[in-house]
């Protein structure tokens, strides 16, 4: 506050002596702040000094086929929204077409770059067109998310739903696996990766299964929270 507030209505001699209260009041606040910051600063823990590198391990979902730039698929848009959260993140992608669970099983540890901080695990869609049994489909991914932890590397699993066509049974036999590995393991979470996406003739290409760069935008908006929570649960 500048003298012409301070001043208003009292004489000179009262005004000093309150002016150098006040500035009293101000410096010893501003005392108290630069040591509470001082405090934050040591107890807060440190500043990634490099980017997060994520692997996108996963089949055709992740891969991005039938999209026509490489830049249109998951991991790609996944980074750009991740910089404009301003995360700096780096998001490999590890997709291959046609992949079941156990081929993202067998080729884990070439699909790895080095330095990999989180793995999002995006597999099983292939398994459930084939009528795989679910509890080889828990097997291969479990294998998966075990190495993964063992190896301190974080984990996003992302779920998968069974074509309805092959009954409620089996349905829920498969939804239960990704929800019993995610409690047993104790990793990040989602529910659904074509959450939004599935059966909505807007978000898909002509084939009906693969999304459009409109159904990857949509996928990444939604599983971008999960994203954020496995990154923030990743050790300094």
């Amino acid at each position: 506050m500048g003298p012409d507030k301070i001043g208003l209505g009292v004489g000179r001699r009262d005004w000093l002596h309150r002016y150098r209260v006040a500035h009293a009041a101000v410096n010893r606040c501003a005392a108290a702040t630069l040591l509470a910051l001082a405090a934050l600063a040591l107890s807060s823990p440190a500043v990634r000094a490099a980017p997060v590198i994520i692997v996108a391990l996963g089949d055709s979902l992740t891969a991005g086929t039938g999209l026509e730039d490489p830049d249109q698929a998951f991991p790609a848009r996944l980074q750009a929204a991740l910089t404009g959260l301003g995360i700096d993140a780096v998001v490999h992608n590890a997709g291959v077409g046609g992949d079941t669970s156990a081929g993202g099983l067998s080729r884990l540890d070439w699909s790895l770059v080095d330095g990999a901080d989180l793995v999002i695990v995006e597999l099983g869609a292939n398994d459930a067109l084939r009528g795989l049994d679910p509890a080889a489909t828990h097997a291969n991914l479990d294998e998966i998310v075990r190495t993964l932890r063992e190896r301190g590397i974080g984990v996003l699993l992302a779920g998968m739903l069974a074509p309805p066509n092959l009954g409620r049974e089996y349905g829920e036999e498969f939804r239960a696996v990704y929800q019993r590995i995610a409690a047993e393991r104790d990793v990040t979470y989602y529910p659904f990766f074509l959450d939004g996406v599935a059966a909505e003739e807007q978000f898909l290409q002509r084939d009906g299964m693969h999304p459009n760069p409109d159904g990857v935008g949509v996928i990444v908006e939604r599983i971008l929270p999960s994203v954020q929570s496995a990154i923030a649960a990743l050790p300094e």
